[in-house]
């Protein structure tokens, strides 16, 4: 299946995906202000973080694989069997550290202590959430993309739902309980879209931890836990240091500006993940891959554009209606943050061929220096430019990144005499 027709397909779904947590931002604004939306932000990162270690921080090498080793059926079984261990293992180990440690994990997050209760409740409920991972990157990697897309949907209106009741019982803290109990839930029906699958059968999952697959993953659990590590705990950072500058209701500003972008650049970042890891794996000839990223090039930054023009032309409107008046003043970030948002994207088509053909120390070494550089300019420009500073530093770190990429894969771009 080509990208635009994967686009296509999987962009209806992702509207109601994208539909649903802006419905529930628009909840949690209402109910908990500013701040309430800061805190939420602070968590989601916080969840990312912990699910990573949760699962071993293997799914983009299981995409990888599983892609790989489609028509290798005993190769496939020793994949998925070991993942499952590896899985399993991890959530063990990290489901008590997360219980027994949730008043520190809560005081570092959240600056309180009073929400360890949401920690905890992850902290049982990691297994489901590590499971549910792996399953659908199974799913990913071997084009299954009704079922993939189901599964994300139907964890969107989950989470939808579990928001809406429950912030309006319980306020914040229902907001955080909601946001740890939509994706265990979804387990069950990942679970049963897996078992319904032509190919499963049980063995899959009863071969021994094979040392040889674990090795491969490794390079993705590395690449994955840099990104898991430095991503939350560098916008941890700068979003303590608006808070301390500016202050809370600010965070809330530009957590709200954040949750805009992810929103609508969900339909891309879908696309990427669901066709291009996969295909770019799949690919060996230098020219097939260098068609392959033009035509990503070729489809997606116009698309891109013409979306990052229609939302700042209509900031007011979509501040209005997803959040209420007391969030106007986030209007003075739109600007540098699409630019920011464009030049992500555009770096990202091409990062993406570095986890495809497991680039792991190149990775890494951009993964770091980009996430400090990122959050030096946040630290320079928002003792400067205050609030709109933190999208200054947004915009110019993904320049900066894109030209990179530009750079490191120079000799595929522009070598015409390449490898057929």
């Amino acid at each position: 299946m080509g990208l635009v027709k994967t686009s296509l397909f999987s962009g209806l779904i992702t509207i109601i995906r994208i539909a649903s947590g802006f419905i529930a931002n628009k909840i949690v604004a209402v109910y908990t202000g500013p701040g309430g939306v800061a805190i939420l932000g602070a968590f989601s990162n916080f969840i990312a973080l912990a699910l990573t270690f949760a699962n071993g921080a293997i799914n983009n090498g299981v995409i990888k694989y599983t892609s790989e080793y489609k028509n290798k059926e005993y190769k496939q079984k020793l994949l998925i069997s070991t993942s499952f261990r590896i899985s399993v293992y991890c959530s063990a180990v990290l489901g008590p550290i997360l219980i027994l440690f949730a008043p520190f994990f809560s005081e570092w997050i959240l600056a309180n202590n009073i929400y360890t209760g949401a920690i905890r409740v992850l902290g049982c409920s990691i297994i489901l959430y590590s499971l549910n991972s792996l399953f659908v990157s199974i799913l990913n990697g071997r084009n299954q993309l009704k079922d993939y897309t189901l599964v994300n949907t139907l964890g969107s209106i989950i989470g939808l739902i579990l928001t809406i009741v429950l912030v309006y019982f319980f306020n914040v803290h229902g907001a955080l309980y909601a946001l740890v109990l939509s994706q265990s839930i979804v387990f069950f029906v990942t679970f049963i879209l897996i078992t319904k699958s032509p190919w499963f059968s049980w063995s899959y999952f009863k071969l021994p931890l094979s040392k040889i697959i674990a090795k491969k993953l490794l390079g993705f659990t590395l690449m994955a836990i840099i990104t898991a590590i430095c991503v939350p705990v560098s916008q941890i950072l700068l979003r303590n240091l608006v808070i301390d500058k500016v202050g809370i209701n600010s965070a809330g500003y530009w957590q709200g500006m954040m949750r805009v972008s992810d929103g609508y650049l969900l339909l891309i970042v879908t696309s990427l993940s669901t066709y291009y890891l996969p295909r770019l794996s799949s690919l060996k000839k230098d020219n097939e891959l260098k068609a392959e990223i033009f035509k990503g090039y070729k489809i997606i930054l116009p698309t891109l554009l013409c979306g990052c023009m229609i939302i700042y032309f209509l900031r007011f409107f979509i501040i209005k209606l997803l959040y209420t008046p007391s969030f106007y003043e986030m209007e003075s970030l739109f600007l540098w943050q699409l630019v920011g948002d464009f030049f992500k994207m555009a770096a990202w088509i091409l990062s993406y061929l570095m986890v495809a053909k497991a680039m792991v120390k190149i990775f890494i070494v951009i993964e770091v220096i980009f996430n400090l550089s990122y959050i030096v300019l946040g630290f320079l420009f928002v003792h400067y430019f205050k609030l709109l500073g933190i999208t200054y530093a947004f915009a110019l770190n993904y320049f900066l990144y894109f030209l990179t990429m530009i750079f490191i894969f120079r000799k595929l771009l522009f070598n015409k005499y390449i490898k057929q």
